[in-house]
């Protein structure tokens, strides 16, 4: 019963959104003192960590094609504030805080926002890709992701999902951030560009790796409530492999539940 949809008043909704994102600037102001990722270079660091695509459009249903073009518009402008940013040892890269809230005066339009198992218009709405792509990118590399929230929502079908249910990170400005802390001896570089038909990103560095890394999930199923919803969960693992291609670790992630806001026998297309 603990997972069934609360209806929160408007009223309560506002105030949690202004505790939350003033507790937000503080912890930045803290992370600012520690040592924040803030430098960018636009000259590539020599070694590609690893590298990865994802469609601009995707066949969502009851999604006009609209949303799906301004979204495209937000995730340039904020490719135009996370391309080339440099992550030295012992500093933390926050998706937020580098990209700044998005505003009409910065370029951004109204896109889809996903809001309480529904979507909704919001400027900036479609960044969640980028933050998606991110993480995915920073869990093929020895950075630590340390801080992800993941989606409370599983909103639409798998049509062509090629990652395991919830390898993703939402976000929410300002309060829901993604951030990776750089605990390795070398520097790293996030490079992110917007093609006419794919977001691409790349984590690079100023040394090489000899290990490599797969994500996938364990423990998949989807679990009818007694409300008359379903449950999505999964746990995400990852191998990493040594430069013989042997596994030396078998590692925790995270774990993902999700409430399912479409039949889980709904036709995949």
């Amino acid at each position: 019963m603990r997972h069934r949809p609360v209806k929160r008043s408007k009223a309560r909704l506002i105030a949690g959104k202004w505790w939350f994102t003033s507790k937000r600037y503080a912890r930045w102001w803290l992370l600012t003192r520690k040592g924040m990722a803030k430098e960018r270079k636009s000259d590539h660091l020599p070694y590609v960590i690893f590298t990865h695509a994802t469609p601009l459009i995707r066949k969502l249903l009851n999604v006009d094609m609209w949303l799906h073009m301004n979204k495209v518009i937000n995730l340039k402008a904020a490719a135009g504030q996370l391309d080339g940013i440099i992550l030295k040892p012992g500093e933390t890269f926050s998706y937020w805080r580098t990209i700044g809230k998005p505003t009409k005066r910065k370029g951004y339009v109204d896109g889809m926002v996903l809001y309480y198992g529904n979507f909704k218009t919001g400027i900036g709405g479609g960044l969640c890709q980028m933050s998606n792509l991110i993480y995915w990118m920073t869990l093929h590399t020895p950075l630590i992701v340390s801080e992800r929230h993941r989606h409370s929502y599983d909103v639409f079908p798998d049509a062509g999902r090629t990652q395991p249910f919830g390898s993703g990170a939402t976000c929410v400005y300002n309060y829901l951030d993604l951030q990776i802390h750089n605990t390795t001896p070398h520097t790293y570089q996030l490079r992110v560009r917007v093609t006419d038909d794919e977001l691409i990103g790349e984590w690079r560095s100023t040394a090489s790796s000899d290990l490599q890394y797969e994500v996938y999930e364990k423990e998949h199923h989807i679990a009818s409530q007694p409300w008359g919803g379903y449950l999505r969960s999964n746990v995400i693992h990852r191998y990493i492999r040594n430069s013989e291609n042997e596994i030396i670790l078998d590692e925790y992630v995270t774990e993902n539940q999700a409430l399912m806001m479409y039949a889980p026998l709904l036709e995949q297309s």
